[in-house]
């Protein structure tokens, strides 16, 4: 049973009546609603359901089971989740304001039903889905949303859409028919594939795909196990609506977005905080306090998380190190450095925020939360002592080379995707990486196989194992042995000579003449813009910069050797507000050969116009104090001392203004800061409360605005009904209200008393009639105060006769609230009597 999870806001019972109209009763689904109700209010939502789909619609209750063929709709003031197929409710948060049931509901069909979960988002404001469709797509689930052009508001299906969790985007009324076309051919997990040749594609009929996935991707799924690869493929397919394998392979060679939305259906990201509890507990209490105590006082603890998705393993690694280290030897410091790798770069950018929904309190205890995160309106932010002791990056366990000297690796439910061949290649790697006795982590699926002289068992029912000992691996060309030969791997072309500009080669005497002279004896410069990064480089500057680690950065600041940075802060500074060049002489800076001396020339550049803006930096090295073959006289000697430390003191007296200087700076900017921090975070904080009433109201009056428009249409549905009974019998009524003014009448009653349209209102009194009963008002006053029934046959002027009775109007609640007159033609009775009457007798 596939369970489908339905979200929805303002507008959305239009949405959700094109929906269930076009959704067959017998689909084998189960249908959850969430949709944004006035918690104060009772919701009308499942009878309005009821009237669209002959499913059975019920009002989600607290363990209520789930069954096929039902739609299940969320109650006022509650978040909806499910656990083994059973409803659980729970009070929200926060009674009013910004309330996300949806992504409450979505999360947990995630956990609870991973690939067979559904999620559709149809109309709704704001931004609530968006997290929930991430977490079914990150399982393998099918996400669908309504095409913004086809919702009454856009907002929520224009979010999911942006973010890049749709995997379907069509109109409401057909997305039943694309989730029960995916039903039919993606196979569930765990099932064999249909028998037809779509589904039993071999990994030889893949090689084209899996080649163009390697092109753009250098990843290689080659060793991946074909069931999943099929299932995920066959997924993608269905999405566009294609039957043939060949087919795809030419859209996906064109089509370098479906590539990559390809890779990342391929890369299977489940996890979350403390999914495994006992495993948690066992390395809190044991594990990781043997791993400490076995450490010297001033090592770190290294540890690998291989495959960490969004972050929540490698986090939740680093809260047990810190709780296990306080529970051990509490006053000891010890660092800890955790490698979390993954090769989706989503994936990666999500780990580093640290930020995950308030979902995450079902998985993270109060405790927990209270010490390791911080609560913000929407989500949790991981701690900055918590962040810091992880490392992200982004790295492919088959192709790159493994972190080393690793105490713990964590590999969890990723070899499960791997094939046999692939897992006894990985597992020597971890093997390699490990110190001795260090620990593996495996998931609950996975095991070491037959590599029991690599690692043994620790805790064989939570796959945790300790390294052994065995070196034989670890020979020199193990790791060549390990990964794929260079040959293989993509090169950067050459830039052949044909390339250069003809303009730059020194082809001619003078330009071979001009390099050389400006090589040996021009100094060496660089040009920067306005914020600080090197545009042009002259000469050799590599003694005084070099590239910083880690991503290219051309900033001077960054590049800046040891004995530069601080002073070239200042001076750039200084050399802005001045014409004059300005000198830095004795300059001391660190270089690979040691110290050097550096005087720094810098220029604030106004013309040409190309230059404008810019400043010029000129190094030039320090000449070296020259000595004498001869020994100075000791009043020579002390007089250069003397020298000496004058000009120390007076590099340390410039270096103390400029360090005043900046911390000035520094201070002024930080109070600035906090002062336009502050500013902006009670503005954010108004218009953050005052949207999200605004919202929450607007959604509120929006579904009962559509529910009371629904109860209009019945009543004139209603209406029209009464009207043509009235029309249609052989009797003039006239309703008279409790003033015995005209409230209502029927085309015959105006037949016999003078009424038109405009009469709605008037006193019986002033309307006249063909009646001779001139005690008409006298009768209906005296049937309102009584009660009683009163019932009379009047002639007319035309010599017709009516049987005229009166009787009290009386509502549903029971209350008196007019008369009604009821007129019946008698006239050929009468005349029947009257014959009757004059026949001879006997």
């Amino acid at each position: 049973m596939r369970i489908v999870g339905i979200g929805t806001s303002a507008g959305g019972l239009a949405s959700l009546e094109d929906f269930f109209r076009n959704t067959p009763c017998d689909t084998g689904m189960a249908f959850l609603v969430v949709q944004h109700l006035d918690p104060t209010q009772k919701a009308l939502l499942p009878e309005l359901l009821q009237r669209y789909t002959q499913m059975p619609v019920y009002e989600a209750e607290q363990n209520m089971p789930v069954r096929a063929d039902s739609v299940y709709v969320i109650p006022p003031n509650r978040e909806l989740r499910v656990i083994n197929d059973t409803l659980k409710l729970d009070e929200p948060a926060q009674t009013r304001g910004l309330r996300l049931p949806i992504n409450v509901l979505f999360s947990s069909l995630a956990s609870a039903r991973n690939e067979q979960a559904i999620a559709v988002v149809l109309s709704g404001m704001g931004s609530d889905g968006t997290l929930g469709l991430q977490a079914i797509k990150a399982t393998g689930g099918l996400t669908v949303v309504q095409s913004p052009e086809s919702a009454q508001f856009d907002a929520m299906p224009r979010n999911a859409i942006e973010a890049g969790c749709a995997d379907i985007v069509a109109p409401a009324d057909e997305m039943p028919a694309l989730i029960l076309a995916y039903d039919r051919r993606v196979p569930e997990p765990g099932e064999s594939p249909d028998h037809n040749h779509r589904s039993q594609a071999s990994l030889a009929r893949l090689d084209p795909l899996l080649r163009i996935l390697r092109q753009h991707t250098r990843h290689d799924f080659s060793l991946y196990k074909p069931t999943t690869l099929n299932r995920r493929i066959e997924r993608r397919m269905v999405i566009h609506g294609m039957s043939d394998l060949a087919d795809y392979n030419r859209f996906l060679a064109d089509n370098n977005q479906e590539v990559q939305l390809l890779f990342r259906e391929l890369l299977i990201g489940v996890t979350e905080f403390f999914r495994d509890p006992e495993t948690g507990d066992y390395l809190i209490e044991t594990a990781l306090p043997e791993l400490i105590a076995n450490l010297p006082g001033d090592a770190t603890l290294r540890a690998w998380v291989v495959g960490c998705s969004t972050g929540e393993e490698a986090y939740s690694l680093a809260i047990a190190f810190t709780e296990a280290l306080e529970k051990t030897e509490p006053s000891r410091e010890l660092d800890l450095q955790i490698f979390a790798s993954d090769i989706s770069p989503e994936a990666i950018n999500l780990a580093r925020r640290g930020q995950y929904p308030h979902t995450i309190q079902n998985a993270v205890s109060g405790d927990r939360l209270a010490r390791f995160f911080n609560k913000h309106d929407t989500y949790y932010q991981i701690k900055p002592f918590i962040r810091d002791k992880v490392l992200f990056a982004r790295h492919d366990v088959i192709l790159d080379p493994p972190f080393t000297k690793l105490d713990l690796i964590a590999c969890r439910n990723l070899l499960i995707y791997f094939d046999l061949t692939l897992q006894r290649r990985i597992l020597p790697l971890f093997h390699y990486s490990l110190r001795p006795n260090g620990l593996l982590m495996l998931g609950s699926s996975e095991t070491i196989g037959r590599l029991n002289h690599l690692f043994a068992p620790l805790k064989p029912k939570m796959r945790l194992y300790q390294s052994k000992p065995f070196q034989s691996a670890r020979h020199s060309d193990f790791l060549l042995k390990s990964f794929p030969p260079m040959s293989n791997l993509p090169k950067e072309q050459s830039v052949s000579s044909s390339q250069i500009p003809p303009q730059e080669a020194t082809n001619t005497l003078q330009s071979a003449a001009d390099h050389i002279l400006l090589q040996s004896y021009a100094p060496a410069a660089v040009v920067l813009n306005a914020d600080a990064d090197i545009v042009y480089i002259s000469g050799r500057t590599g003694k005084y910069l070099e590239p910083a680690a880690g991503k290219a950065n051309w900033n001077i600041h960054a590049m800046a050797r040891e004995g530069l940075r601080e002073s070239l802060y200042a001076a750039l500074k200084q050399v802005r507000e001045q014409s004059e060049p300005l000198e830095l002489t004795g300059l001391r800076v660190q270089t690979g050969a040691g110290i050097q001396g550096l005087d720094l020339t810098l220029q604030a550049l106004n013309e040409p116009d190309a230059l404008k803006g810019m400043t010029l930096v000129v190094f030039r090295d320090a000449p070296a104090p020259k000595g004498s073959g001869r020994r100075k006289p000791a009043s020579a000697a002390e007089h250069d001392h003397a020298l000496e430390i004058q000009r120390y003191q007076k590099e340390i007296e410039g270096l103390r203004q400029q360090a005043k200087m900046t911390r000035e700076e520094l201070q002024a900017s930080n109070e600035e800061l906090q002062s336009t921090n502050e500013e902006l975070q009670s503005a954010n904080e108004e218009l953050t409360t005052s949207k999200e009433e605004m919202q929450s109201m607007n959604e509120e009056l929006q579904t009962i605005n559509t529910e009371l428009q629904t109860k209009l249409d019945d009543l004139a549905l209603a209406q029209s009904d009464m009207q043509n009974v009235l029309n249609s019998i052989e009797i003039a009524v006239l309703f008279l209200d409790q003033d015995l003014n005209v409230r209502r009448y029927t085309e015959r009653a105006a037949a016999i008393i003078s009424l038109r349209e405009t009469d709605i209102g008037r006193p019986l009194s002033d309307l006249t009639s063909s009646l001779r009963y001139p005690e008409l008002q006298e009768d209906a006053r005296r049937t309102l105060d009584t009660l009683a029934a009163t019932e009379k046959q009047i002639t007319t002027s035309d010599d017709r006769w009516f049987s005229v009775r009166i009787i009290p109007y009386r509502r549903l609640d029971n209350v008196i609230d007019g008369v009604v007159i009821t007129l019946v033609d008698i006239t050929e009775t009468k005349n029947l009597e009257s014959l009757l009457r004059k026949a001879p007798q006997g």
